[in-house]
């Protein structure tokens, strides 16, 4: 029986991966990947067998259910098995599900951590999303839920965060500014858009939650990550950002 390790590719750039998560790459004997690894990074699994078990909004992905049973197969195939996520696997990734379904099959799991999403972003605005005296609590939430999942209550988690990170948002932003907005958030609240953090596409705008709820945002090439806080209207750190920025659309 071999070892599944739960890797995290980080936020799209090659350069950030870690180095154990590399070593683990070229020692692999096959590869399960998200759909959004880059092409660099998985040229360093150079002797697997690699396989494309990504899911996509809007387009068609591969089955939870299924990835569960590919991992344990490839587990009584395989002695070294990387299952490699997007971001850092423990951050929106299912680990869990595939961490519980190895451990019931009697295969050994573990988990090498990745650089999140919401960390690159904030590195590309460069605005801490903490910050003395406006922002001490942040959180990372998600409003969208799989067809076998039920709702989740994010908005008192966002409501009560002075720094938010919204993944998975950029699709339903004008009803999730709406929805923020009718909950309590001002509608002067500033919010930054982040799409492909990291890559040589990545784009930025910043805006506020009025804005995102009367329009709605053209549809993203890459990722997006929507955040939302004070801090993120700092005018010496959007002055900071803006030189470089790009406006979606």
């Amino acid at each position: 029986m071999g070892k599944v390790y739960l890797v995290g590719a980080g936020p799209g750039a090659p350069d950030l991966l870690t180095l154990r998560a590399a070593r683990l790459l070229e020692s692999a004997d096959i590869v399960l990947h998200d759909a959004l690894v880059h092409p660099d990074t998985l040229a360093l699994a150079k002797r697997a067998r690699r396989m494309d078990v990504g899911k996509r909004y809007g387009k068609v992905s591969t089955e939870q259910r299924f990835i569960i049973r590919a991992l344990i197969e490839a587990a009584r195939t395989h002695e070294v098995v990387v299952r490699l996520k997007g971001g850092d696997p423990m951050i929106f990734g299912r680990a869990q599900e595939e961490i519980d379904a190895l451990h019931a099959a009697g295969i050994e799991v573990e988990v090498v951590p990745g650089v999140t999403a919401a960390l690159a972003a904030a590195a590309a605005l460069r605005i801490s999303l903490t910050r003395r005296g406006v922002a001490r609590t942040v959180a990372f939430v998600t409003p969208r839920v799989g067809r076998d999942e039920s709702e989740s209550e994010w908005l008192p988690a966002a409501i009560g965060a002075d720094s938010v990170v919204l993944y998975m948002a950029a699709g339903a932003s004008q009803a999730i500014a709406a929805n923020l907005i009718r909950s309590g958030k001002p509608a002067a609240t500033p919010a930054a858009l982040v799409e492909s953090a990291t890559l040589a596409e990545e784009k930025r705008e910043f805006t506020t939650l009025g804005a995102l709820a009367s329009a709605e945002r053209p549809r993203a090439a890459g990722p997006v990550l929507m955040c939302v806080g004070e801090v993120f209207g700092a005018v010496e750190a959007v002055a900071a950002a803006g030189a470089e920025r790009c406006r979606f659309g």
